[in-house]
């Protein structure tokens, strides 16, 4: 037993050490200035790498416990506690909105339902015009705004990446049937239990912003947005901004499609996803599967999308059959669950670039390494 013990130990240390090296790499390239990777197998912890800078500033050092601000994939956040309503009986996927929310069902909207929020079919991708940054620590005027909204199609009809109404559309359903905010329940069915309080947040305390990561906006050309036309997002929709990410108040503002995060807490949500310690195996059987496939009405590239999430892993080649599920976000954050392989993955990062290199970079390590270890 304890030969085969320290056999798994050793390819343990292996994946790390490959890990860490590359990430070493890319920060003394100057690729990247500060990286957090995590990365739990079967309800072990087999990677908690780092490297960089947390505030190019100062050169306080990246650690693991240090929360970085990375946008969307804070939506694997709160579709997992959308799953927790429903597990816990405050929720259903199939009620309307309006059982909760009844000013929600004008200009069509009244056939909404969670399972439409969570398969981004409501047909609300993006805010109303008069919600602007400003506005979004307003919960109330933001989520009567979206209530009052006419929708760019009928619920259900097609899907289209809801950017920021995803967060708040589950967090007033979620504020409806318990009468809490999405921050408290956060704490309290995810981080507080899972031993990883501080590490994943809406509305990060005031007193913790010195401990998060400083953003910082790479100068590489950001695609630009289509010309004319029907532009659906305001662009600070469409393009996470450091100066976005490093606001006082955005941070502490209860915004439940972003979070400050570390790659360990993300992983270590995943993990316990995975692990049956937030749903059982029937409920991750229910949220994984395929709920909706189409065209994306916002990008107009193929979806195919679980209860919260989307299926495939970024860049697993078509023979894997990729049937992991989870967000990247913005300037190259990544977080997903892989039931075929029991695996939870995350990756977050302080500089915010117009690509995932980093995340498909490190993933293929880590898919190479499985490969070779079955």
């Amino acid at each position: 037993m304890g030969r085969l013990l320290r056999a798994g130990e050793e390819m343990m240390s292996e994946i790390q050490e490959q890990i860490q090296r590359h990430i070493d790499a890319l920060v003394g390239a100057g690729a990247e200035t500060g990286v957090q990777v995590a990365v739990y197998q079967d309800g072990a912890l087999i990677v908690d790498a780092v490297a960089g800078v947390a505030d190019p500033a100062t050169g306080r050092p990246v650690t693991s416990g240090t929360p970085i601000f990375s946008f969307s994939t804070g939506k694997n956040v709160a579709a997992t506690l959308a799953h927790l309503l429903v597990a816990r009986g405050f929720l259903d996927y199939d009620s309307p909105v309006t059982d909760l929310w009844p000013e929600f069902g004008v200009h069509g909207k009244a056939t909404a339902t969670l399972r439409h929020v969570l398969t981004h079919t409501v047909g609300l991708p993006a805010m109303p015009r008069e919600i602007t940054p400003s506005e979004l620590s307003d919960w109330f005027r933001v989520c009567e705004s979206l209530a009052a909204a006419e929708p760019r199609w009928r619920p259900g009809a097609a899907t289209g990446y809801h950017s920021y109404t995803f967060g708040y559309l589950i967090g007033e359903l979620a504020r409806r049937a318990t009468g809490r905010p999405m921050r408290e329940l956060l704490r309290e069915w995810i981080s507080a239990p899972l031993g990883i309080e501080g590490q994943l947040s809406f509305a990060a305390p005031k007193e913790s912003l010195p401990e998060l990561a400083r953003l910082e906006q790479h100068a590489w050309q950001w695609p630009a947005g289509p010309d004319g036309g029907d532009v659906i997002f305001a662009p600070w929709e469409n393009r996470p901004s450091a100066d976005f990410g490093n606001n006082g108040e955005i941070l502490c503002a209860d915004i439940p499609s972003v979070a400050s995060a570390t790659a360990h807490g993300l992983a270590a949500m995943f993990d316990a996803v995975l692990q049956g310690r937030l749903v059982d195996s029937a409920r991750l059987a229910e949220l994984s599967a395929l709920a909706f496939e189409g065209v994306d009405q916002v990008f107009g590239t193929p979806a195919r999308m679980a209860l919260g999430f989307p299926i495939g892993r970024m860049g697993a080649p078509a023979e894997e059959n990729s049937v992991a599920f989870g967000w990247p976000g913005g300037g190259g954050s990544y977080a997903y669950a892989d039931p075929a392989r029991g695996v939870a993955f995350a990756l977050t990062k302080n500089r915010l670039v117009p690509n995932f290199d980093t995340a498909l970079s490190v993933t293929t390590i880590l898919a190479d390494h499985l490969a070779g270890t079955r």
